[in-house]
């Protein structure tokens, strides 16, 4: 892959063209009046019953809401005047978030003390769109053109690890209105947290008391389970395998680990990311597959730097859906919401094996 091609918004925010090949882009000057920004627009408020912290983005408010086909600002903008991606056309393209939850860049963040502490709401939100085609979706994706979303999220992923004060890279796609999403051009986001998130601080707190306990990575040990026991796989190849996990929280969901170790995605080999793109394209088209409608789901990249820490962080993907049949939608209500205690609707082994059936 060669480097992106680098251009400016009109309120300075960076834009990153990646092409397939024979492609070249062709941005345009971004000919919008925008505001310009200064320093960093939300802030971290620590919540001292949990010990998270909590970002607060009022700037978020006056995000773009559900606009017409016609003005959606993640379509090719030729004249510069009407799109966050001023060209005639692109492959893959990221930006900086004009609405984001966190900006700014700056020392890591200092351990919170007691009382009300707040912080810089500093880190990055980029927007990745997978495609111009408005109408689009990941799972329709040709296999180079999915590739390339993965040579993109592999590229920001390893920028941001390297930018002091990051402590975490999360590449994700929210799809489909039930979902919450409100802009319906194929997209996703990458955030750079300053601090670990909550399931991740956990998942990791996990990993390593298991290390000590048993001399083995948490992670590599449920994929073997998982392989061993073979009832909830969906898909497997000799570098991937997908599969339902046993504590399955959600109507639908899946796991795509490497069969390999490696921590995020920047350590994948050419021929695991050429797998990676298969399986990922595999599972979506089952997705879409299980009803008469396309199905919402959340795509969630679970990565970890290279850092002690962090060193039993196993990269995979947890993919997850509310929809818990054709009609019905799982809502994360009380005892999901109130007390994180979730309380299926299905049994893990029974969603597998349907994804199985949906080649």
């Amino acid at each position: 892959m060669t480097a992106p091609t680098r251009a400016k918004l009109a309120d300075g925010r960076d834009l990153l063209f990646f092409a397939l090949p024979g492609h070249r882009p062709a941005p345009v000057e971004d000919r919008r009046p925008l505001p310009g920004r200064d320093g960093p627009q939300t802030e971290l408020r620590f919540d001292q019953t949990t010990g998270q912290w909590v970002i607060v983005a009022a700037l978020r408010q006056d995000r773009t809401y559900k606009p017409p086909p016609d003005q959606c600002p993640l379509c090719p903008g030729p004249t510069g005047l009407t799109s966050e991606v001023p060209a005639e056309d692109y492959d893959v393209v990221v930006f900086e978030n004009r609405f984001p939850s966190l900006s700014g860049s700056g020392a890591a963040l200092a351990p919170a003390g007691d009382g009300f502490v707040t912080a810089p709401g500093q880190g990055r939100c980029e927007v990745i769109c997978f495609s111009s085609d408005h109408t689009g979706s990941f799972a329709a994706l040709q296999p180079a053109h999915a590739r390339l979303v993965l040579e993109a999220w592999r590229h920001r992923t390893g920028d941001l690890l390297a930018t002091p004060g990051i402590e975490q890279v999360f590449c994700f796609e929210n799809r489909g209105e039930e979902i919450g999403v409100t802009l319906t051009h194929p997209h996703g986001q990458i955030y750079g947290y300053p601090y670990l998130t909550p399931r991740t601080a956990a998942m990791l707190g996990r990993a390593r008391e298991h290390r000590m306990r048993h001399g083995t990575n948490l992670f590599g040990d449920l994929l073997a389970g998982e392989v061993a026991d073979g009832s909830r796989i969906v898909v497997r190849d000799d570098l991937f395998t997908a599969f339902v996990p046993f504590a399955a929280r959600w109507p639908v969901e899946v796991h795509i680990y490497p069969n390999r170790f490696v921590r995020n995605i920047v350590d994948l080999t050419e021929d695991e990311l050429d797998g990676f793109a298969r399986i990922y394209l595999d599972v979506l088209g089952r997705f879409d597959r299980m009803y008469s409608s396309a199905l919402p789901y959340i795509s969630a990249l679970h990565q970890y730097a290279d850092t002690d820490a962090q060193t039993d962080g196993y990269f995979h993907v947890e993919l997850m859906s509310i929809r818990r049949s054709a009609t019905k939608l799982k809502y994360l209500a009380a005892s999901e919401s109130a007390m994180d205690a979730f309380i299926s609707d299905v049994t893990p082994e029974s969603v597998a094996r349907r994804l199985r059936e949906l080649r």
